[in-house]
C-alpha cells in the first residue's frame, strides 16, 4: 500500500466512526451530534443569543438558526425576546430539551478529548499541523466546519438492507 493510501485508509476510518457514532446517537435520541450539542451550549450557558451559540460552535449564524428551527418544531427549545430589547433573542432549553440532555449520552469528542489531553504538547502541534495540510490539500479549509465530529444529518434508511 502506498503512504497516500494509508493516509485515504486513516481518514475513511474517522469518517466511518464519526458516522457510526452518530447514527447511534440519533438513533437513541432522535437528534442529530450538532442538535445536541446545540442543547448542550444552551445548558452550559444559560440563555444565550444564537449568534453565541454559532460563536460557541464555529458555525454560522446561518447554520445554527436551520438547528434551532429545528429544536424548536421538536419542542426541546424555546427562543425568547428580550423585555429591554424586542430585537434581542435567547435560546433556552424546554422541560422535555432539560430531560434529553441530562441523559443524552457522550458525544464522540468526549471520549477524543480524553486521549487528546494524554498527549504531549509536540504530538498534538503535530495533529493539528498534519490534519491542517491534509485539509488544504482537499480544498477543504474553507468549509463551514466546527469541532463537532457530525457527518451531517442522517435519515432513517429506506430500505433494511442498509
Amino acid at each position: 500500500m502506498k503512504d497516500y493510501d494509508e493516509i485515504l485508509v486513516a481518514l475513511r476510518r474517522i469518517t466511518r466512526a464519526i458516522d457510526l457514532h452518530s447514527k447511534s446517537l440519533q438513533k437513541k435520541t432522535g437528534l442529530t451530534t450538532s442538535q445536541l450539542l446545540v442543547m448542550e451550549i444552551i445548558n452550559k450557558l444559560g440563555s444565550p443569543s444564537p449568534s453565541t451559540i454559532a460563536r460557541e460552535m464555529v458555525l454560522s449564524q446561518a447554520t445554527v438558526t436551520t438547528l434551532l428551527d429545528r429544536l424548536t418544531k421538536n419542542q426541546l427549545v424555546v427562543r425568547v425576546k428580550s423585555d429591554q430589547d424586542k430585537r434581542s433573542v435567547a435560546v433556552d432549553l424546554t422541560e422535555r430539551g432539560k430531560e434529553l440532555v441530562s441523559h443524552a449520552p457522550e458525544l464522540l469528542q468526549a471520549g477524543f478529548l480524553n486521549e487528546y489531553r494524554k498527549l504531549p504538547d509536540w504530538q498534538r502541534n503535530s495533529l493539528i499541523a498534519s490534519l491542517q495540510q491534509i485539509a488544504y490539500l482537499m480544498d477543504a479549509e474553507q468549509l463551514d466546519a466546527s469541532p463537532i465530529l457530525d457527518t451531517g444529518e442522517l435519515h432513517p434508511p429506506t430500505d433494511q438492507a442498509s
